[in-house]
């Protein structure tokens, strides 16, 4: 669904085409957001509904978290995994005390919305998409919006907690990202669209800009930072997105027995780029170790204080402190890399 409302729209193809890339001056955006005085229009993402007496027992035994007791006004951020526990959606829930509203990726809800619709067999829920209806506002505040649904973005992710995870014999979520490069600080709120052109106000920022918050702050988004072998492990969703200590969901073995047997074979780092060249790396540009092919880059922005940055998926092999270059049409570009998944 594309909501016109100015700016210039990101580039044909993109994840986030639809909706105003920028407004003229990224940096200046990137600042405003910061300081929590623009909102952006995130109104390309999917939201869909789930209603019935069952819908929190239901969610609860099909996503990665602990949805249980989600009261209202509460959020929570859960995952759906494969059988084999790659990561095949993100999911952003509030609950209203009647209805958990669920936003996604650009172009996912109807996946969604069949798989959750595939799994009702005999309990008393609804699925409902009403991408149609509604839009997705971000705000760069943590409170909750009581006139709206409003998804908070994970406390570990803002820097203002931790969410509550469990653990289990290989220990608690603290033992997957020490510790964050920076925060990002922010909310979701659900809006009718006819709400979206008022609700944004008269000065606000493109997502290229709360892009460059998210990257500078390594906080995953599912088909940026993530491909078809992605375990939640690799990129610090365990803890955030993940409840270690929960009863069976679909892919729960593997993430059990990677926590408490073993160790992913990936890691999330942050990449420093060389801006020397002004080549920006784009998604799934090859990393490399000398020669040798360790990962892929997630996404790469232009930060308004750090230059050229960007998240990348490498080997958990590869060491700390080894210089890299990532391979792009135009040419290689040196990096350093910061680690944020370290278990």
């Amino acid at each position: 669904m594309r909501t016109d409302l100015g700016g210039h729209p990101a580039a044909p193809g993109s994840p986030d085409e639809g909706v105003p890339w920028h407004y003229g001056d990224p940096f200046a955006e990137q600042r405003r957001l910061a300081a929590g005085t623009a909102s952006v229009n995130l109104s390309h993402r999917g939201v869909a509904t789930v209603t019935g007496a069952d819908r929190l027992t239901w969610l609860h035994d099909l996503t990665t978290q602990h949805v249980l007791e989600l009261s209202p006004g509460a959020s929570s951020t859960a995952l759906i995994l494969s059988p084999h526990g790659h990561v095949e959606h993100e999911l952003h829930l509030v609950d209203d005390g009647a209805t958990v509203w669920i936003t996604c990726e650009p172009g996912t809800v109807g996946a969604l919305v069949d798989y959750l619709n595939s799994m009702r067999f005999m309990r008393r829920v609804e699925v409902a998409d009403v991408s149609e209806d509604f839009g997705v506002i971000w705000e760069s505040t943590r409170e909750t919006d009581p006139q709206h649904p409003t998804w908070l973005i994970a406390p570990d992710f803002a820097g203002v907690g931790v969410t509550d995870a469990g653990s289990g014999p290989g220990g608690d979520a603290s033992r997957y990202v020490a510790s964050r490069p920076a925060h990002l600080i922010g909310r979701e709120v659900i809006v009718p669209r006819a709400e979206i052109a008022v609700r944004l106000g008269e000065d606000p920022a493109g997502v290229w800009a709360l892009e460059a918050l998210r990257v500078a702050a390594c906080v995953p988004r599912m088909a940026h930072e993530t491909d078809h072998r992605t375990i939640p492990h690799e990129v610090g969703w365990i803890g955030p997105a993940v409840h270690l200590a929960k009863g069976c969901y679909r892919g729960q073995e593997t993430v059990a027995r990677v926590h408490n047997l073993g160790q992913p074979p990936r890691r999330l780092v942050l990449l420093h780029l060389d801006g020397s060249e002004n080549r920006l790396p784009t998604h799934g540009d090859p990393v490399l170790l000398g020669d040798r092919e360790i990962g892929w880059v997630g996404t790469a922005v232009q930060h308004h204080e750090l230059g050229p940055i960007a998240t990348a998926v490498i080997k958990r092999t590869v060491p700390v402190d080894a210089e890299l270059t990532v391979r792009t049409s135009e040419g290689d570009v040196a990096a350093s890399q910061e680690p944020i998944t370290t278990a």
